[in-house]
């Protein structure tokens, strides 16, 4: 099972960027997925998680509206749009599933048993 993100960069504040992650080891066909950020000094959160069972997303309310997760299931690659970005967001950004259930919602508040590599975002002018 691995996970691969990537995407990550620098962007000026207002600016869009779009993160993937492909997924060797499993199916986006019932797992719930998400993206989870870890700013310096911070806890890592979970800031936007997909069920790949039944589509239902979670966000976090620092994103809500500006952040979409979404999947391909033929590439088998997850994506997290990400734009009017702040210099809040910056972050590292992971990729995180858990393969004992599909609830985005209970991803986005507990701890993946599967991560991948981090990313990190850069949002300053």
């Amino acid at each position: 099972v691995q996970l691969q993100a990537s995407g990550g960069g620098l962007v000026q504040p207002g600016g869009s960027l779009r993160l993937s992650c492909v997924v060797t080891g499993f199916t986006l066909d019932r797992p719930a997925i998400g993206w989870f950020r870890q700013a310096p000094g911070k806890e890592r959160e979970g800031v936007s998680c997909l069920s790949t069972l039944n589509d239902i997303t979670h966000y976090s309310d620092s994103v809500k509206g500006r952040f979409t997760v979404s999947r391909d299931a033929a590439k088998n690659t997850v994506y997290l749009q990400m734009d009017n970005l702040r210099p809040e967001d910056t972050a590292v950004y992971y990729c995180g599933a858990d393969l004992g259930h599909s609830s985005s919602y209970v991803l986005c508040n507990s701890r993946p048993s599967t991560w991948g590599q981090g990313t990190q975002v850069t949002v300053s002018s």
